[in-house]
């Protein structure tokens, strides 16, 4: 009787409002909470990537950034570059065959020679002889293989511990680790060889990227899409150069092209503001406001493959 001698309107007062009628208010806190449904074409899964990314930069600053510089600070660097000459060297057969899947002949005779004079002449890969004689070192896959053939990118994909992929190369660089385990056997299938080589090369990738990564994301207002298109457009163009059409990519200082992004095909003007542009330098809302970032390198075909392959974090 007490109750329903209150007014009712009264009782509206206290009644929470309908679940779809609580909205955020416009602000960073808003945005963060309630991130737009809609995801970049050809990255289907970004709500999903954009989570890993955060946790695995979390990650980064939190153990693999300290222990690449502390790897730094007690190798020696001609230790360092040794160690790295030689694991480099070990991939040679694996670009030799997909030089050869590629019907680059000319370019798979010289994987072989910079092979042989490096494991000979350059005491098994540790000093990088061929380099002076003017066979530099050209990284290939499987994954650029069945892209030089036509096989599409599939869905961009984020992965702990891998970085930013695709599918393609995904499943194709699970190929290209098999290549030696399978094809030569004794050491390359035994489990500490593998670890042991896994720790070195991660560990050394990371630190050598560390400028590169600092220059081109801590400026970047949104750091997951910038390395998004840094790592396709690196990519594409390594395959147009395994069907021999180079392409030329635009220097970093200038807008970057996504190609998940439509946009980029839109035929919109160079001087056009791209999405992940802005016209300061801002905080990385994932790392926070950190160390400033250093130049930023001319040629992104230059840096992509080192911030590529440092996967910890990035």
């Amino acid at each position: 009787p007490e109750t329903t001698a209150i007014p009712t309107r009264l009782l509206a007062a206290f009644e929470l409002p309908p679940k779809e009628e609580v909205v955020l208010g416009p602000g960073p806190v808003a945005d963060a909470l309630s991130p737009p449904d809609e995801t970049t074409p050809g990255d289907p899964l970004e709500r999903t990537n954009r989570g890993f990314f955060k946790t695995q930069s979390s990650i980064d600053r939190r153990f693999f950034q300290p222990v690449a510089k502390a790897y730094q600070r007690v190798v020696p660097k001609p230790v360092r570059s040794g160690l790295r000459n030689i694991i480099r060297n070990l991939t040679e057969p694996i670009v030799f065959v997909n030089d050869l899947l590629q019907l680059r002949p000319g370019r798979a005779l010289k994987t072989l020679g910079r092979f042989a004079i490096n494991s000979t002449v350059g005491l098994g890969g540790a000093i990088d002889v061929a380099e002076k004689l003017d066979l530099p070192y050209r990284s290939n896959g499987f994954g650029t293989t069945l892209g030089r053939w036509g096989v599409g990118p599939g869905p961009y994909l984020y992965l702990p511990l891998i970085g930013p992929t695709t599918l393609r190369d995904l499943l194709a660089g699970q190929i290209d680790a098999l290549t030696l385990p399978v094809g030569v056997g004794f050491p390359f299938n035994r489990l500490d060889y593998q670890l042991s080589r896994t720790v070195v090369s991660t560990i050394d990738k990371r630190a050598e990227a560390e400028a590169d990564l600092q220059a081109l994301l801590s400026g970047a207002a949104d750091p997951y899409a910038t390395l998004r298109s840094v790592y396709l457009q690196s990519r594409e163009a390594a395959i147009a150069d395994a069907r021999g059409k180079p392409l030329e990519l635009a220097p970093l200082d200038d807008p970057l092209l996504d190609p998940a992004d439509p946009a980029a095909d839109s035929g919109a003007p160079a001087d056009a503001p791209a999405t992940d542009s802005v016209p300061e330098p801002l905080p990385d809302p994932v790392d926070g406001a950190e160390d400033p970032a250093e130049q930023a390198p001319e040629d992104p075909s230059a840096a992509a493959p080192m911030l590529v392959g440092a996967a910890p974090g990035y």
